[in-house]
């Protein structure tokens, strides 16, 4: 049985047990919101390094990171340091989008040693093996999609809303088609004169995805790729299908999940979560970004950040990182490690925003550290302990922080935090405890896994060639 099937049946699965462990829930919590398809767990059979975990409205907002080579650059070494980077620095989930050579063995040492979900967008193999895109058979899908599934893959991007009749729609855009998979599609619509072959061979594809419990991630192949496209005719007439197409695939017992768009001016972008959780029944969003502005290539990690946060406020389930060589180039291991940044603040921002059970701990915990002039605590609980005490380290090397009541910024005579403390036990305002039972345990609290310190570090060996030979999370069990 797949997840969804269990679910439906009222079993609840091991996965399931995880999840809630990791969620602080209760496993019936998650089995009715993995029913109703408001939640989905990636979880092939086949990919036995996976630690389960969920993507819905109902839980913690998660994170993916995108990696993978192109013809131009990386290697399989590279492609495994870029996993271990984006597991260590907190990704939920991370898809393998590569386009260059050698794209089985990267997959299949992703599989094998990934503890979160992998996700592909099978077109791109299916156009290596092809040659060309419009030299793509019906056949030659099924049988990548086929392969894939078998190697262990948890999810795959599915480009099968874009049809032949939306092509059309397009015509007006600023900048025409910006998916990969969404171009590629189009172009073997329009050389081919056919209906899009994934959309005509979904009901086959379904079926792969029962044997293996391979989840939906339904592209968003027409999606607006700047601020003058956004809400067009071409990008809903694509999300009234993936509506359509969440309910086949539910029909057969396939969990399913919905991209979004990517660039989506900032008071747009809670209507349009609206409109897709309306359309597509409540199946989880995962959007990419969405970038709020079109002017700072190089900066696009800042700018999506920001439509991220309001879009998981708003209830996208997952959000896919950008890096900050988004349009430029191929991100490689600092790129991902400051999308990732961006992103799990953009996450935790909206789950506190959201009034999320136990999320505001993490904040308060850090505050009163701060305030005590606790460094360790500081480093400990912040999002990426390193550059945090990278920083401090810059300009108060050693082990001043064990009891400095100052850092650089201010300095000693100027430090806002030791006045306000000098002048509450020699004055008439109330001491403020930092010490002892009234310090908040974020680690106590009901939060998600992505809600507690030290979420996304872990402890990795390296072989010789540096990649890592394991990919563990510190703080699973």
């Amino acid at each position: 049985m797949t997840q969804l099937e269990a679910a439906r049946r009222g079993t609840v699965t091991e996965a399931m047990d995880r999840v809630a462990e990791r969620e602080r829930v209760s496993p019936e919590f998650v089995r009715e919101r993995v029913a109703e398809g408001q939640a989905v767990i990636p979880n092939n059979v086949r990919h036995e390094a996976l630690d389960p975990m969920v993507i819905g409205r109902a839980f913690g907002t998660k994170v993916n990171a995108n990696i993978g080579n192109s013809e131009e650059t990386s290697d399989i070494e590279s492609e495994l340091s870029k996993l271990h980077t984006a597991v260590h620095y907190g990704a939920d989930t991370v898809m393998d989008l590569s386009t260059g050579s050698d794209l089985d063995a990267i997959r299949e040492a992703n599989v094998e040693r990934s503890p979160v979900p992998i996700g592909t967008v099978p077109i791109y193999e299916a156009v290596k093996r092809a040659g060309d895109a419009t030299d793509i058979t019906h056949e030659l899908l099924l049988d990548v999609i086929e392969k894939q599934a078998g190697q262990g893959v948890d999810y795959m991007t599915i480009h099968a809303g874009v049809l032949l009749e939306h092509l059309p729609l397009t015509d007006g855009r600023k900048t025409g088609i910006v998916s990969r998979g969404g171009s590629i599609l189009a172009r073997w619509i329009e050389e081919n004169g056919m209906q899009n072959p994934l959309y005509a061979k979904f009901d086959e594809i379904c079926e792969i995805f029962v044997e293996h419990d391979v989840t939906f991630s339904l592209g968003d192949g027409l999606r607006p790729g700047c601020l003058a496209d956004s809400g067009d005719d071409a990008q809903f007439a694509e999300l009234d299908t993936l509506g359509e197409l969440t309910r086949t695939a539910w029909n057969h017992g396939v969990q399913v999940m919905v991209e979004g768009p990517g660039h989506v001016p900032m008071d747009q972008i809670a209507g349009q979560v609206e409109r897709q959780r309306e359309v597509c029944d409540g199946a989880p969003f995962y959007v990419l970004g969405p970038l709020v502005t079109d002017v700072a290539p190089g900066y696009d990690h800042i700018t999506s950040a920001i439509g991220a946060t309001e879009a998981a406020r708003a209830g996208a389930a997952m959000l896919c990182y950008v890096t900050p060589k988004e349009h430029l180039g191929l991100p490689e291991e600092e790129d991902v490690r400051e999308g990732l940044a961006a992103y799990r603040i953009a996450a935790h921002a909206a789950d506190v925003a959201d009034g999320r059970d136990g999320a505001r701990a993490w904040d308060d915990a850090l505050s009163e550290a701060r305030y005590a002039f606790d460094w360790r605590e500081q480093f400990e609980l912040a999002l990426d302990p390193d550059r945090a005490r990278e920083y401090h380290d810059q300009t108060l090397p050693g082990d001043n922080y064990e009891d400095a009541r100052f850092c650089s910024m201010c300095g000693v005579d100027f430090c806002s935090m030791r006045i306000d403390q000098d002048a509450r036990e020699s004055g008439e305002m109330a001491d403020i405890e930092t010490d002892g039972d009234d310090r908040t345990d974020a680690s106590a609290t009901a939060a998600a896994e992505v809600n507690r310190p030290p979420v996304g570090t872990h402890d990795a060996a390296a072989t010789d060639d540096g990649t890592p030979d394991d990919a563990t999370r510190a703080d699973d069990d």
